[in-house]
């Protein structure tokens, strides 16, 4: 008897979760079985502060006294290329900006759409909202979507600089980025 009473609660318990007027969580639940494409970019982000074309440029300073220029914003429009070459061929743009997020640290707020204007992936987008420690040799920053071949996106990406003008601020940044998509 225990058990058959036990049976019927967990049915009961069970129907009463899993059911909705519109089915929306049986269907989420039923998505959920679905197989992810997963794909790897890699490229490499051309972050200029110098010179007469800059594509980083400073639109908020520190207040005074902060430190290691806590509040800094720049905001970007920098080119994304197949190879470390800022010559190579270009593929896209990250849009956005990012600041000076810690007191106490070097670490940027990164806000940026990776738009892509060539190649299979040209009219899509990935957008990004993470840390970035700057001064850690790899950094992972997650992924919050995305438009076009990347809709539903997520996922993370993991930047390594290959290249820093300490002189001018001038970097390059390999980006390896693994997104997925239902």
């Amino acid at each position: 008897m225990s058990s058959l009473f036990l049976y019927c609660s967990l049915f009961v318990f069970c129907s009463t979760l899993f059911h909705s007027t519109d089915g929306v969580l049986i269907r989420q639940f039923a998505r959920s079985d679905k197989t992810e494409n997963v794909s790897h970019l890699h490229f490499f982000f051309h972050d200029i502060l110098s010179g007469k074309n800059p594509t980083s440029v400073r639109i908020i300073g520190p207040p005074y006294g902060s430190s290691a220029g806590f509040g800094s914003t720049m905001m970007i429009d920098n080119a994304l290329t197949e190879e470390q070459d800022p010559k190579s061929k270009i593929i896209g743009r990250a849009q956005g900006f990012y600041s000076m997020a810690a007191q106490n640290d070097i670490a940027l707020l990164m806000v940026m759409t990776l738009v892509f204007e060539d190649g299979t992936y040209k009219g899509s987008t990935i957008s990004i909202l993470g840390r970035n420690p700057v001064l850690n040799d790899v950094r992972e920053m997650p992924i919050v979507g995305g438009t076009g071949q990347f809709r539903f996106a997520r996922g993370y990406v993991l930047a390594h600089t290959v290249w820093f003008d300490a002189n001018t601020g001038d970097a390059t940044v390999e980006y390896n980025v693994y997104v997925s998509q239902s």
